[in-house]
């Protein structure tokens, strides 16, 4: 059983049933904007990639593909070996992966800082450990995958900045994996929450992440998505 073939619907199901009984807070009411970073990347002059993890790939995919200067937002499998990088055995959560989106975007226009403040903000949260939601399991955890020591040296000192503000209520989940290799998910799971805006978990557990970007970060946004069937993987 995989979220695309039941879960998919089972977790809109969940939510929207724990939504109505007040279970769960509006997202739009509990997402903020946390501090920007005290340290950023130095200014590059060619497209750079990160790799962010925060559960569900579809939401954090959705969420970057409306980020102005993202270029390429491309769900898949990072955190463990080429041979495991497929989705029925990522769901097992044994293969070492996490459903992770890797984000190209130009530097000129949004900076890793930025970006890295709204994964914080709006695209998870950072304090659960491996699960968001209603997806449990490591293959769902907060991981950051750097791309080169620069970033990994940015993204440890923002999380050490946003803990020691005590930023958020409780010690921040997110982890750091350099070095770890990207594998592009499956064609189905691309553009996912643009095609399905009606599917129940898109419509109750992702949807509001865009809201959100829009209303918290609306300098950041851009209504039209940049999306894989246009830029390829």
């Amino acid at each position: 059983m995989t979220r695309w073939l039941f879960p998919a619907f089972a977790c809109g199901a969940l939510v929207l049933a724990a939504s109505a009984l007040g279970i769960l807070p509006s997202l739009a009411e509990s997402a903020k904007v946390v501090p920007p970073p005290a340290v950023d990347a130095a200014a590059a002059p060619a497209p750079q990639t990160i790799v962010l993890a925060g559960g569900c790939f579809w939401g954090v995919q959705g969420v970057f593909q409306h980020v102005d200067g993202v270029t390429s937002a491309v769900s898949g499998y990072a955190g463990g070996e080429k041979a495991t990088a497929q989705y029925e055995k990522v769901t097992s959560g044994r293969t070492g992966h996490a459903e992770a989106v890797r984000i190209t975007y130009d530097p000129g226009k949004v900076s890793l800082g930025r970006l890295l403040q709204i994964y914080f903000s709006v695209a998870h949260d950072p304090t659960q450990l491996n699960r968001q939601g209603p997806d449990v399991g490591t293959q769902y955890r907060s991981t950051i995958f750097p791309a080169d020591d620069e970033q990994a040296r940015v993204a440890k000192a923002y999380i050490d900045q946003l803990d020691q503000a005590r930023t958020f209520s409780a010690k921040i989940a997110t982890t750091i994996e350099p070095a770890r290799p990207f594998y592009p998910a499956e064609a189905y799971h691309q553009d996912y929450m643009t095609l399905n805006p009606r599917q129940p978990y898109i419509a109750i557990h992702d949807l509001p992440k865009v809201d959100n970007l829009k209303r918290l970060f609306p300098q950041a946004y851009r209504a039209e998505p940049v999306l894989v069937s246009k830029t390829g993987m």
